[in-house]
């Protein structure tokens, strides 16, 4: 009998080292011969942690949200009565969140040890990148990346296969290929969970890639609040190059080839691919102007080419099951499947993989379960600080590159952070303005100086002070910083505001002219009053923090508009619904 515990960062904060340590202790105080080990996040990060225990015969039942309290419980009925403990057990409601979904990157997240590179092994491990280096030549590489379809998953969706024929292309006495593991979208953890969950498969992506353009050295660029993601590539690159697969003679080859891991500090700018150079450089991550490209010159002005994590992991997959396979998931220009982090307002969030294409839709309610509460869905922002905001009458939009560009978003590495009705958009503007502007590496005035510029606007408007022209204002603005900006950070920094304009123009106007919030979530534009439903329990008073409600015991209380700070507590604590937000 074998238990998996899964110990991704999401598992990992939600308690499961106390979870495995309570296993170890009754498996221990029991001498139950039953193996103990862990994985990666599995994708349903809403129910973390989580446990599968296989039984001898390979089958597998999960449990789910096992704190330490049930641990007992699973291994007296479970371990030693052979009954699973079905109260435990995942729904079949929960289950359509994985079953549901299409899984090529994430096929070993969840399945494997991420530290045993005999696991990987054992699902056909490496079985690709030998193949390619020892029976196919660079070109025949790269034609299978092509016939696939594969596009970059960091953002821009450019075709792989150019850019590693581009880097090949280009002459130079060092080749360098990087993965960009700088994931900075607020509300992204594709990549984090990938290389904690499945480090091996983003290596030998690597060297796949490495060998299709001639690289001769590999560099992993992660960010430094990914430990776990780093400490497990660590051991995964030290695994390989004890098998050969990676340092000299690479599968007896006579190649010589090898990774190493930069931790970047999480500068945003970084993820842009001349910054991230500059980073690796040893400079401050600012943007260089192009041409010249990294395939001609990049990294040490030496041919560079740059993919991220989630391309990465698509490689051993293509090369195995041959490009067709893969186009022939998607549609005809977005081909394959995308990984997605389900974020915000959503009943089940975690990371969802599905053909591209899907609706979103299918996405948010299919295997995201709808949203908390069963609120009215009102948008979901893609692609980060450099999306958009989509508003629940496009849900019906098809999940490719063309068509989410259409509605003024973009697919973006992945993020969809979903918002009901209690959301302010002019607030989302603000906010994601905000961190597009603390981001700017500042080289350019248009990125500096402009998103300041439109950042005190929103926040003028969210204070209840907009004036009449602000919208046309911030219109001018962005247009201006989309094509004075030298990079893409500025270039697509006013998405969010554009969005929230075009499909939600009243609330701006509701801000502006009727000093009025429409989802009563700007705090200098709603008060809270007690309505006559109050029963004078004096909870409400004992929860505000600066004593701005009175009344008697058994009588209605009021609040004192003067003194309240609108957090919003007495709201939380009433249990008549007398407090209303207004």
């Amino acid at each position: 009998m074998k238990i998996m515990i899964g110990q991704g960062s999401c598992g990992i904060a939600t308690g499961a080292k106390k979870t495995q340590a309570a296993f170890e202790k009754e498996i221990a105080d029991r001498n139950l011969n039953v193996e103990l080990d862990c994985t990666g996040c599995v994708g349903t990060c809403y129910l973390e942690p989580i446990v599968d225990v296989y039984s001898d015969d390979g089958a597998m039942t999960r449990y789910v949200r096992v704190q330490p309290d049930r641990v007992k419980r699973i291994v007296e009925e479970h371990l030693v009565g052979g009954h699973p403990v079905e109260e435990y057990a995942i729904s079949e409601e929960d289950r359509q969140f994985l079953d549901k979904q299409q899984r090529i990157v994430l096929r070993h997240c969840g399945q494997i040890n991420p530290e045993k590179i005999e696991e990987y092994l054992a699902v056909g491990g490496y079985e690709a990148a030998k193949k390619v280096i020892l029976s196919m030549t660079q070109d025949e590489v790269i034609e299978e990346i092509k016939i696939s379809g594969l596009r970059g998953r960091g953002g821009a969706g450019f075709p792989t296969w150019f850019k590693w024929n581009a880097a090949k292309g280009n002459p130079g006495k060092n080749k360098y290929i990087v993965c960009n593991a700088d994931e900075g979208d607020p509300g992204a953890f594709m990549d984090r969970s990938v290389l904690e969950g499945d480090p091996h498969s983003v290596l030998e992506g690597m060297i796949i890639g490495g060998f299709a353009m001639g690289a001769t050295e590999g560099i992993i660029y992660c960010r430094a609040e990914y430990p776990l993601a780093i400490r497990r590539l660590e051991i995964a690159m030290e695994q390989a190059r004890e098998k050969g697969f990676l340092g000299e003679n690479i599968f007896g080859s006579g190649r010589n080839f090898d990774i190493r891991i930069k931790a970047g500090a999480g500068a945003f700018v970084c993820g842009e691919e001349t910054a991230l150079i500059a980073s690796l450089e040893g400079e401050r991550g600012m943007p260089r102007l192009k041409p010249p490209f990294p395939a001609a010159k990049g990294y040490w002005q030496e041919p560079t080419n740059i993919n991220n994590v989630e391309t990465f992991a698509n490689v051993p997959w293509i090369i195995q099951n041959g490009g067709a396979a893969f186009g022939a998931m998607g549609t005809e220009q977005s081909k394959g499947t995308k990984v997605f982090a389900l974020a915000g307002k959503i009943k089940k969030g975690g990371l969802a993989e599905v053909p591209m294409g899907l609706p979103l839709n299918d996405v948010i309610y299919g295997i995201g379960g709808g949203i908390k509460q069963d609120r009215r869905f009102k948008a979901v922002q893609m692609g980060g600080p450099s999306g958009g905001c989509i508003p629940a009458e496009l849900a019906d939009t098809p999940v490719t590159y063309e068509d989410i560009n259409k509605t003024g978003a973009i697919v973006g590495s992945g993020g969809m952070i979903v918002m009901d009705e209690d959301t302010c958009m002019v607030d989302m503007a603000r906010y994601f303005l905000d961190f597009t502007r603390k981001e700017s590496c500042g080289k350019c005035n248009y990125c500096r100086i402009g998103t300041k510029r439109m950042l005190e606007i929103l926040e003028r408007i969210t204070q209840g002070e907009g004036r009449d022209g602000d919208i046309e204002l911030l219109e001018e603005l962005a247009a201006k910083i989309k094509d004075g900006a030298m990079c893409g950070l500025g270039q697509t920094a006013p998405n969010p505001v554009l969005t929230t304009i075009r499909y939600f123009r009243n609330e701006y106007e509701d801000h502006i002219y009727r000093h009025k919030c429409t989802a009563r979530s700007c705090k200098a534009l709603i008060h809270y009053e007690i309505t006559d439903k109050c029963r004078g329990c004096t909870l409400c008073a004992k929860k505000c923090p600066v004593g701005a409600i009175s009344g008697e015991v058994k009588g209605q209380h009021v609040i004192d508009q003067t003194k309240c700070i609108k957090c919003g507590k007495c709201e939380e604590s009433c249990k008549f619904g007398a407090v209303e937000r207004k």
